[in-house]
């Protein structure tokens, strides 16, 4: 039987790095029942192997189509796929990514508080694996929204994939210094693109400040209106509904605040060490947003809210909680205060 074998990314974080394998492994078998029918788990699913001294994901598989094989080029840890042939020769493979962008577009910002790039691509692979087919998973225009966006690692995994991102957040710093990033990168590479800034204002009140802007991978592609949306609203994530029309996206992401650093509050309300008040009154707001069929993935602190509660949550907002074996094998520590996970819900059609 053929075998693929992926070789996994080094991590710049250490701890996320003794993960890695792992979540790509329970990342690999959520997108098989996902996209490719569990053609892949029905064969033992893909097995942790070291060959060479270095570690492995090898997948036994039958011979693979174009597009399942572009499902792998385009999992969250994968550094290189190879054919592993039955002499032990890896023979090395060419990866189709959804990748539009410099990988620079995901790597030089740095700041305190940065989820795991690794990470922001697994929640947002599996989310959208839950709300598409695989047709439209590998080549559809996907609206993403991040309702708590800080500094846009999430919008510019949309915007590399070739989605239209969408974030709101209240911390004014964090929203100046992710629009400042992007337009200066945008310059940088030298992509046609146009900004503009408005305020957002419903029924006489002020939300909040926006900044729209639409870009283009290339000039051919702006003038044949292939254009992407990057848009980023500074306000209150609990008037998003009143943002954006009901059903308007595909897609919600959000990493939510871990404690007082990632300010587990919006409004007048006195912090909190736990996300628990913040999410039971956003993820209603959240869920009006998406489209029949569409999906919501989370990540947060299972330390400060237990899994159980989360899922509750999803379920009373109207939500269907993807809750069965490849997701309850994503969480991972952080840090000795951080315990993650992962939960992916899907909206009724």
């Amino acid at each position: 039987m053929p075998q693929y074998a992926i070789l996994v990314h080094p991590s710049a974080n250490r701890v996320y790095a003794q993960h890695a394998a792992r979540l790509m492994r329970g990342e690999l078998l959520a997108l098989d029942e996902l996209l490719l029918d569990g053609r892949l788990g029905a064969l033992g699913g893909p097995v942790e192997r070291t060959m060479g001294g270095v570690g492995y994901l090898v997948v036994p598989a039958p011979d693979l189509t174009e597009d399942e094989l572009r499902v792998l080029g385009n999992l969250s840890s994968l550094l290189a796929l190879f054919e592993l042939r039955d002499d032990g020769a890896l023979v090395p493979l060419d990866v189709q990514r959804l990748d539009r962008y410099d990988d620079d577009l995901l790597t030089i910002l740095k700041y305190v508080g940065k989820t795991n790039e690794q990470l922001t691509r697994l929640l947002l692979n599996l989310t959208a694996a839950a709300a598409l087919p695989l047709e439209d998973f590998l080549g559809s225009r996907v609206r993403v929204l991040d309702p708590m966006c800080g500094r846009g690692t999430t919008l510019n995994q949309a915007l590399m994939y070739g989605w239209d991102a969408y974030g709101v957040d209240v911390d004014r710093r964090d929203v100046e210094a992710y629009t400042a990033f992007a337009e200066r990168w945008l310059k940088d590479k030298r992509l046609k693109h146009r900004v503009s800034s408005s305020r957002v204002r419903v029924a006489g009140k002020n939300l909040g400040r926006r900044t729209s802007i639409e870009l283009a991978a290339s000039k051919e592609a702006y003038r044949a209106g292939d254009v992407q949306t990057l848009e980023v609203t500074q306000g209150d994530t609990l008037d998003t509904d009143r943002m954006y029309r009901a059903g308007f996206f595909d897609v919600v992401v959000a990493d939510a605040p871990y404690g007082i650093q990632h300010g587990s509050v919006t409004g007048p309300r006195t912090p909190s060490r736990s996300p628990r008040a913040l999410l039971a009154d956003a993820i209603p707001v959240w869920a009006h947003l998406l489209r029949r069929g569409g999906a919501m993935g989370l990540s947060w602190n299972t330390k400060v809210l237990p899994r159980e509660d989360l899922v509750e949550m999803l379920v009373d907002a109207g939500l269907d909680p993807l809750d069965d074996a490849p997701f309850h094998d994503l969480a991972h520590r952080v840090d000795q205060a951080v315990e993650r996970d992962l939960v992916v819900a899907s909206k009724p059609r």
